[in-house]
């Protein structure tokens, strides 16, 4: 150190100090600047940046608080230090104070002031003027990136358009901006532009303009972009290349994409990250594997490999033991406790079915955000539980965090399988209040939460009130139709959103194939699936042949159902076979029913519902001792046949009523309103029919066995505790018998009110005497 015992000249001083500072050496350097006699503002700002360098917030501070004498850099470099560790409002505090010292900010502090996260550029942009540098390159370039940022494109536009002069990171900026709120179009102009203007396309230009073939998912675009990259000699850039893997990859080119990256001169952890994410999304284990171990072969920093991505692949295929070993990994790195990753671990057990693990996971964290919440809400729900989901979702706000749209679709979904429309309203209502109301992705869950609740109405209200909608949101609707047995309206939806622009994918095929099953037309059940397969180019799934089967069962085309079985790319399935059972039934097809049932035996061992259905054909037939042979049987393998149940929501609470069941405690009450309901049918010319009951009993057992069915005395409690008018809306867990279909209509005239009953299949809307399934089901 140097001693400050006798006169040293300052430039000395300086230059030794300069020296400290070069070498590391900062502690020695402030204790030599404490002692300087004359400090000047260029070895304070020297220091000063070299604290903020090292990350060390608190010396800087401290450093910066002592000094009595500051300038305009003096103030820039505190900024950026706040803004480097994530205070963006003490670095606008800081900038606030430096205007109350009478400090004038420069284009460096204003460009440093824009460059902050959450800045007020509104507020910022008339310093610019006021200081005379609104016609700065530097300065308007700032804030046309900082409008970009913060979703402000018409103000960066205008600052675009006054600008004396452009150059390349001008239209970078704006063409970034364009490509980031889907304005493709433009974007592609203001290139177009920048090259008129013989302005040099840079590694941003390229990396910008490939997002935008991208979010066009624009093949030959990115093909010309990609020829203009090696015209100017930027495939040796690691950047621009990786910018080409990211849009192959996100047209789901994954050849183009390999070719590319076994080519790459230079590949970083970008590269691979890209790869993996590809490879991953498309569920090719043994590649993503194969990159991520060469990835630790070539000794990339282990902290930053792609543990994210690998937890999403192990649980999107489920693969646990893969999971595990990269939870093992994080664990011996001290990297599990990280939020992102601690949420990926939760996200990864919940699909693989571990949802106690998840639960572990999720409570280690220390801290909690919404995502880790959200996360595990999606587990319940994926599992089932959807009860723990809705205490979850109430714990979350009681911690005083705010849902975020993923929360609100997982928690909408959870309040649709339990079929309680009075809590997916009040969910809906939260919602609105959170100002979620617009999101496409709650707005479809709504959607398909009221159509599965039994309220078309209110699904069709949502869906007509959403500002925007993608292809999930019309495949919600086109789902609803399809559920309740309205094929037209079905059709016309998707008509719809091919005119929108927007192509259908095997979801929306599945609801279409099903509606048209549900209604009996055939040829239009065929004409969707070629048209799926031939113009469309997409692969059927085993459901979309399952759905075609269905529908040429029901209407007794059985010669072209066993055609397509041996056509079909895929092993035959339990719910197949199930569905060529029901097609049996329905035409007494005995000889093809008893090789349904057989292979059922052997597929579903456990399973009671080929033994009914055999039963039921049997009995159906008058052959009363093969009926009562099945039965044996069935009884002998310890399989009992499920009881039909029905539950109703009345005042948010669910109510169940089983099958002749007449344990509950207001059951007078039940059987007094059945009793007068039957005297009014009877007046209307009801005859029961008896050949539902599959027994060899006398009519007058048959007649009592009809009277209490499950939804019978669910809709009898409805009527009693629910104001006149109001509709019905009853679940049940099989399909409703011939007798009771007949029944519920005649009730609905009677009571003049709307019944809505969701059987095993689909939903039957009852209204003055007439089903919506037009007595196809």
């Amino acid at each position: 150190m140097v001693k400050m015992g006798f006169d040293v000249p300052t430039y000395r001083l300086n230059f030794a100090l300069c020296s400290l500072i070069s070498s590391g050496h900062l502690h020695r350097a402030r204790a030599m600047f404490d002692q300087m006699p004359q400090k000047d503002i260029f070895s304070l700002n020297r220091l000063l940046s070299a604290y903020s360098r090292s990350g060390d917030l608190s010396a800087t501070q401290n450093l910066f608080l002592s000094s009595p004498h500051r300038n305009v850099a003096t103030w820039t470099i505190m900024m950026s230090a706040h803004a480097a560790v994530g205070t963006s409002s003490d670095a606008l505090s800081l900038f606030r104070a430096m205007l109350g010292e009478g400090v004038t900010p420069d284009r460096v502090a204003l460009s440093t002031l824009l460059n902050i996260p959450g800045c007020a550029v509104p507020s910022l942009h008339p310093f610019a003027i006021k200081l005379g540098l609104h016609t700065d390159v530097f300065i308007c370039n700032t804030l046309l990136d900082a409008y970009c940022k913060h979703g402000l494109l018409s103000a960066a536009r205008r600052v675009f358009l006054k600008m004396p002069d452009k150059d390349s990171v001008t239209y970078n900026a704006m063409i970034m901006g364009c490509s980031k709120e889907g304005l493709h179009a433009q974007a592609l102009q203001l290139f177009s532009d920048m090259r008129c203007a013989g302005l040099t396309t840079t590694h941003f230009t390229f990396s910008s303009i490939l997002a935008v073939a991208a979010g066009m998912d624009h093949l030959l675009l990115g093909h010309q972009f990609h020829a203009l990259v090696v015209r100017s000699t930027s495939m040796l850039n690691v950047f621009v290349n990786n910018s080409l893997l990211d849009f192959y990859s996100k047209c789901g080119c994954l050849g183009d994409m390999r070719r590319l990256f076994d080519e790459m001169p230079v590949r970083d952890n970008v590269s691979y990250n890209v790869a993996i994410a590809a490879y991953a999304w498309n569920q090719c284990a043994t590649t993503v594997l194969w990159l991520f171990r060469d990835m630790q072969k070539l000794g990339f920093d282990r902290q930053i490999l792609p543990y994210a991505t690998m937890l999403s692949l192990a649980g999107s295929l489920p693969h646990v033991q893969i999971g595990k070993q990269i939870h093992a990994q994080l664990l011996l790195l001290g990297l599990a406790s990280q939020d992102i990753l601690g949420n990926a671990l939760i996200d990864m057990y919940s699909k693989c079915g571990m949802i106690d693990a998840a639960k572990s996971n999720f409570s280690k964290k220390s801290e909690k955000s919404a995502i880790s919440w959200t996360a595990m809400i999606t587990g319940y729900v994926q599992n089932g539980l959807h009860e723990e989901a809705l205490q979850l979702f109430s714990d979350m706000r009681r911690a005083g965090l705010r849902p975020d749209r993923a929360t609100f679709s997982s928690i909408i979904k959870a309040s649709s399988s339990l079929t309680m429309i009075g809590l997916g309203r009040q969910l809906h209502s939260y919602l609105i209040r959170s100002g979620h109301k617009s999101s496409i992705f709650s707005g479809s869950a709504l959607v398909d939460m009221y159509a599965k609740c039994g309220s078309l109405d209110e699904a069709l209200r949502t869906f007509d009130e959403m500002p925007e909608r993608n292809s999930i949101s019309w495949n919600a609707v086109i789902s609803a139709y399809a559920q309740y047995g309205q094929a037209k309206n079905a059709i016309t939806m998707f008509e719809g959103m091919l005119h929108c622009g927007l192509n259908p994918d095997p979801v929306t095929f599945l609801s279409i194939l099903a509606a048209c099953s549900h209604n009996g037309l055939a040829d239009e059940c065929m004409k969707y699936f070629r048209l799926m397969k031939h113009h469309y180019s997409i692969s059927p799934w085993k459901e979309h042949y399952s759905c075609v089967i269905d529908m040429l069962g029901r209407v007794g085309c059985f010669f072209e159902v066993q055609k397509m079985l041996v056509d079909m790319p895929f092993k035959d399935d339990p719910i197949i076979w199930t569905s060529i059972l029901h097609s049996c039934r329905i035409h007494g097809n005995k000889d093809l029913a008893r090789v349904a049932a057989d292979k059922l035996f052997i597929m579903e061992p456990t399973d009671a519902t080929p033994y009914v259905i055999m039963s039921n054909i049997y009995a159906k037939a008058g052959q009363w001792e093969d009926a009562a042979h099945v039965k044996k049987i069935m009884r002998d393998r310890g399989l009992r046949k499920d009881s039909g149940v029905s539950w109703v929501e009345i005042k948010q609470k669910i109510y169940s009523f089983s099958s002749n069941d007449l344990t509950s405690p207001v059951i007078d009450e039940i059987k007094g309103e059945l009793e007068r309901l039957y005297k009014e049918m009877d007046k209307q010319g009801y005859k029961p029919n008896t050949s539902c009951v599959l027994h060899l009993v006398d009519d007058e057992l048959k007649l009592e066995s009809l009277k209490y069915h499950s939804e019978r005395l669910a809709i009898a409690f409805a009527l009693i505790n629910t104001p006149p008018g109001a509709p019905i809306r009853i679940m049940k867990n099989l399909t409703a018998c011939l007798d009771c279909h007949a029944v519920i209509k005649m009730i609905s005239k009677i009571v003049n009110r709307d019944i809505i009953v969701r059987d095993s299949r689909r939903f039957h809307h009852f209204k003055d005497g007439v089903c919506s399934c037009g007595d196809y089901w």
